[in-house]
């Protein structure tokens, strides 16, 4: 067991990689070169280095470990201390009771001795993987590969490390129920270890609204409202509309890949009318692809406003599109654009340097 993991010297931290690969250590004495044994699971606690984790961040950004140490981990969980009134209650009233009756002594299941003498015997299995389970592993590993592949914002990359994790992972089950084969149930909870540990990097939400945008709107609300008693500044930031991340990000890419397909189709000798289309055209074609999602007039509507202020986002704020006017001019348009010209219906291009391929990995 090693605790503060994260403040461990950096010579230390590459001392311990042939350690943690090979299990072996190789020591170099007046000449003579020694490789010994050193079979043993390694048990870590690392804090972040704020002293929050923040979930904006990958594991990797919050604690200081290399990539090539955190790689030769099996599994990884975060542990949050957030505020639960009850869970809070529970911990306080557990700790206060153990100080309490600290005198008398914990009552167990199992004894101390009985503890070793189960763990010596498990160790005494070699389990062998059976064809079964060789096949639910190479599948469970090509499923985690190819969500990788999909766009899974994970801690890390899905390589062969992780496969040979779910391996280690199915024969310690089989040792824990002393037997001789390794079986797919083993091999499933592995995998849920495994997937479980595999953190996913949460983001914050995206704000659809531009400051100037609450502003105003706060004051129009105030203007008509304005006999009614005030409320705390903090219910001013009530006003500013936010959208899940993950959602962002997939309507974002869906507008995206729809206006290049339409500079494809361009390139492909297609009308040059056709190669760039309106924000209106772009705005009813998601609307239409999302057709069966929608049961009523008002969701309509809530949907359209979402899918314009990501336009705008994406074109103000992001400047992956780049909006060109479909009057006598080409210019294209100023970020700082006035309300007047924000409301025309520009033609919509992707920006020369923005790579959808590199958004698809």
């Amino acid at each position: 067991c090693i605790d503060e993991f994260d403040k461990m010297e950096q010579a230390d931290q590459v001392a311990i990689h042939e350690a943690m690969e090979q299990q072996t250590i190789t020591i170099t004495k007046a000449g003579v070169k020694a490789t010994l044994h050193a079979r043993a699971s390694i048990l870590a606690a690392a804090n972040p280095e704020k002293g929050r984790y923040d979930r904006t961040k990958s594991l990797k950004q919050n604690i200081s470990m290399t990539a090539p140490i955190m790689s030769r981990f099996d599994l990884f969980f975060v542990v949050v201390d957030e505020c639960n009134e009850l869970i809070d209650y529970a911990i306080a009233r557990k700790i206060v009771e153990l100080h309490k009756e600290q005198d008398q002594g914990v009552e167990r299941v199992y004894s101390e001795a009985d503890i070793k003498r189960y763990i010596e015997f498990a160790r005494k299995f070699k389990p062998k993987m059976t064809v079964d389970a060789q096949e639910l592993l190479v599948e469970q590993y090509k499923n985690l590969r190819n969500r990788d592949s999909a766009g899974s914002r994970s801690s890390w990359r899905i390589t062969v490390r992780q496969l040979e994790s779910m391996i280690r992972l199915s024969e310690a089950m089989a040792k824990m129920h002393c037997s001789e084969e390794v079986k797919q149930v083993h091999v499933r909870e592995a995998f849920r270890l495994l997937n479980k540990s595999i953190i996913r990097i949460e983001h914050a939400d995206v704000p659809l609204d531009d400051d100037d945008d609450v502003e105003r709107q706060v004051d129009e609300d105030n203007a008509e409202g304005a006999d009614e008693p005030m409320e705390e500044d903090g219910e001013r930031a009530k006003g500013k509309k936010f959208l899940n991340y993950e959602e962002y990000k997939k309507i974002a890419f869906m507008l995206i890949r729809f206006i290049h397909q339409k500079e494809e189709m361009s390139e492909a000798g297609a009308d040059s009318k056709d190669y760039a289309p309106t924000k209106s055209d772009v705005v009813d074609w998601y609307l239409n692809e999302i057709s069966n999602e929608i049961d009523s007039q008002e969701e309509l509507l809530e949907k359209k406003v979402i899918v314009e202020k990501v336009l705008d986002k994406l074109i103000f704020s992001d400047m992956v599109i780049i909006p060109i006017k479909s009057s006598k001019s080409s210019e294209v348009m100023e970020k700082s654009v006035g309300e007047d010209e924000r409301e025309e219906n520009p033609y919509l291009v992707i920006h020369p340097h923005y790579s959808i391929i590199d958004e698809q990995l």
